[in-house]
């Protein structure tokens, strides 16, 4: 038994917009604990927005905002050449608009998380990585900023002042230098969902994640991603959400614990 261990189930939501549905929200949001709401960048629209924070209140699953790269064609994934002012100005934006539909349904916001590229290259990027944790702070220093464990991110979260949780993935694999194996790359995914869970189960456990070179690398998982869109996301979170159960870990929103 993994006792005294204690993680958060996030999923990317509310990736739906206009004509287009992509997600299985409703039903996921029963098993997970912390929900990213894309803010209409990357994806998302206004009803799609306050439709997906309505439900994650109804089923009492903590709202963050999801902030990405202004790019629908390519799904926020595409890495584009931004500075650090416009990296804190997109983030304002859509952090914004996701809290006021938040504030409009008497609930309260506990995180933010950027999307995809933006979160990838703030991985990496120390001045984006501060841009991103700057709007957090300025908009409310009481939000969490979730980063990849061992990032700049995490690092410009805990120097400006939020309070931070660092980001495993269940269905990624990862790098020797910590960071994830870009989606380019054909091993860059795990759809095992055996595999994904004794993954996953390891990084809670030891605090480490064995990369695609073999070696371990050291990794705290606060929350761990289980990616939305993908059509398997369902039975992902319920596979990993019974190891943990099995496993004696318990599951609840990182705003409880950190």
């Amino acid at each position: 038994m993994a006792l005294n261990f204690r993680a958060d189930l996030n999923c990317d939501m509310g990736e739906s917009f206009g004509a287009y549905t992509m997600g299985r929200d409703e039903e996921i949001l029963d098993i997970v604990t912390s929900a990213n709401i894309a803010c209409g960048f990357h994806a998302g629209d206004p009803a799609v927005m306050r439709r997906t924070v309505k439900l994650a209140l109804e089923k009492d699953v903590a709202i963050g905002a999801h902030p990405g790269l202004q790019d629908l064609a390519g799904f926020g994934r595409r890495p584009m050449n931004i500075s650090a002012k416009e990296a804190y100005e997109m983030a304002v934006y859509q952090i914004g608009a996701l809290w006021g539909f938040v504030k409009a349904e008497g609930g309260r916001m506990q995180h933010v998380k950027a999307h995809g590229a933006f979160y990838n290259m703030a991985a990496k990027n120390a001045a984006l990585a501060e841009a991103i944790a700057e709007a957090v702070y300025d908009i409310d220093p009481e939000l969490i900023l979730f980063g990849l464990s061992g990032s700049e991110l995490i690092q410009a979260g805990n120097k400006t002042g939020l309070r931070t949780a660092s980001e495993v993935f269940a269905d990624r694999t990862y790098q020797e230098d910590g960071s994830l194996t870009p989606r380019t790359e054909p091993d860059a995914l795990l759809t095992d969902q055996d595999t994904a869970a004794r993954q996953v189960l390891r990084m809670v456990t030891e605090q480490k994640v064995q990369s695609v070179q073999g070696t371990d690398v050291a990794i705290q998982a606060d929350t761990i991603c289980i990616h939305g869109d993908k059509p398997t996301a369902l039975g992902f979170a319920e596979h990993i959400s019974e190891a943990f159960r099995e496993a004696g870990i318990r599951i609840e929103s990182c705003g409880k614990f950190l």
